[in-house]
């Protein structure tokens, strides 16, 4: 099978998307695309479709999926997508998927792998809810795998240790709840495509890494 490099990636919230999309693209020298850098770019820029964008920002509505899609679209004609890119945080719906489909087939660039890094809910939970941040330098700790030298204390610059409020198991059950609600029929779609992968995110990170650029290369019976 030849290699894939035209990938999405998927996962909930604390799965080790972001370290894995990092390694990715470091690898296969592709792209990372997430829909907000695309958005910052357009707005940045100051195209018809960044006005676009920011007008709907700026009135705290989501931005319309023609719009997103042909930002989209756009993206993924650069040169720079020729070799391949890493799709992050798009599609989100299953009209976003279909229309990402379609584009994609369109400028020849189809789709070729959705990884998905999928968790067991309660160990995901029982590993966020133990992170501390340091609210002046930012280091992270966990208060399993990643003590610091004095209990609460910043190795680094001494300050006392916080749990995001976005940590706490509470956020976290509404968060992956949310999160399965919205991806799951894009699960479904990718199957049926038979481009979906699953990756299982509670290994260490470099045995995630390993599974991924196995399914990559091709190597998968």
């Amino acid at each position: 099978m030849k290699n894939m490099s035209n990938l999405i990636i998927m996962g909930p919230p604390g799965a080790g998307k972001g370290t894995q999309s990092e390694r990715i693209v470091q690898e296969l020298n592709i792209p990372h695309i997430s829909t907000g850098d695309m958005f910052r770019e357009q707005i940045k820029n100051g195209t018809e479709l960044g006005k676009e964008v920011a007008r709907y920002i700026n009135q705290g509505q989501l931005v319309p999926d023609d719009v997103t899609i042909a930002i989209v679209k756009e993206r993924l004609s650069r040169s720079d997508c020729s070799k391949g890119y890493l799709l992050d945080g798009f599609p989100r719906t299953l009209a976003q998927a279909d229309a990402l489909r379609k584009l994609t087939e369109e400028i020849h660039r189809p789709v070729q792998c959705a990884l998905n890094i999928s968790v067991d809910k309660d160990a995901l939970i029982e590993r966020i809810s133990g992170r501390r941040v340091c609210p002046k330098c930012g280091n992270s700790y966990h208060v399993i795998f990643k003590k610091p030298r004095v209990e609460n204390i910043c190795d680094t610059c001494g300050s006392d240790l916080v749990q995001r409020k976005d940590d706490t198991p509470e956020s976290l059950k509404v968060r992956l709840d949310a999160y399965e609600n919205q991806t799951k029929p894009l699960i479904d779609f990718y199957k049926k495509e038979k481009i979906l992968f699953e990756i299982d995110g509670l290994q260490n990170i470099d045995k995630v890494f390993e599974d991924i650029l196995v399914i990559l290369k091709g190597e998968t019976k």
